[in-house]
């Protein structure tokens, strides 16, 4: 994949930093995308390429983008946990237009350029909670179904000019967002942050421990490459075995 480019949200840390790496180490110029200026800087240093420090919330500014990139990596994400009946508007906002909003228009900003050049690759990190509902995160997941539609779409229409798009579904990542959600977790279900692991967060997968961030980079570096140019509008789980009950 040499001479190829490569944009990644949320880039600078957890699975996004691992992505970047990742195709950084198969010779892809990549554009580390983050709210954080100074991480994306130093991570784009350390593999040769280069940072766009971006607020992604901030959706006006990539209205009438164009981006110039082979492959497109839609990673950034947040994350709140609380009931339905407490959740406040505005997190829900946040996290739909962080999540589904921005993710639209990347992929608008990123489409002519991959026309032109007969090939792009969209990967879409979504979630096991873009197939899978769990209590107190509706929010996440009604934005990672609705990024699943998004990238269903994006392969119907990408198809025919060479552009693949499709979706990466792990398990709970070993992330600073999901360790942030072991608190949260905590205080909801009343019980002690080293009991949340066992008892809540991996009740479901057979294989009982968290998903590596460069587990999930090694299969969007895939899905990027020239060997995935059959796969497109698909959903590749990484679950542990989650989506099997």
């Amino acid at each position: 994949m040499s001479a190829r480019t490569a944009l990644v949200t949320g880039g600078a840390s957890g699975i996004g930093a691992a992505c970047a790496r990742k195709l950084a180490a198969r010779g892809v110029h990549v554009t580390v995308a983050d709210v954080d200026e100074v991480a994306a800087k130093t991570l784009a240093h350390d593999i040769g390429g280069q940072a766009w420090g971006v607020d992604l919330l901030d959706t006006d500014q990539l209205d009438g983008l164009r981006l110039e990139v082979d492959v497109l990596v839609n990673n950034a994400g947040i994350q709140v946990v609380r009931p339905i009946e407490e959740f406040a508007l505005t997190d829900f906002r946040r996290i739909q237009t962080l999540m589904v909003e921005a993710p639209f228009l990347l992929v608008k900003a990123a489409l002519p350029h991959m026309y032109e050049r007969g090939f792009g690759r969209i990967v879409n990190v979504s979630s096991v909670h873009g197939l899978r509902a769990s209590a107190f995160k509706s929010a996440y997941v009604s934005a990672k179904h609705g990024l699943e539609g998004l990238s269903k779409v994006t392969a119907l229409e990408g198809g025919p000019h060479g552009v693949t798009s499709n979706c990466v579904n792990p398990g709970y990542v070993r992330t600073p967002l999901v360790e942030k959600q072991i608190g949260d977790q905590a205080r909801l279900h009343g019980i002690d942050e080293e009991h949340v692991l066992a008892d809540v967060l991996l009740t479901e997968p057979a294989i009982k421990r968290l998903v590596e961030p460069e587990e999930v980079a090694s299969l969007v570096a895939w899905l990027a490459s020239d060997d995935a140019g059959m796969v497109t509008g698909a959903s590749y789980t990484m679950d542990g075995g989650w989506t099997a009950r």
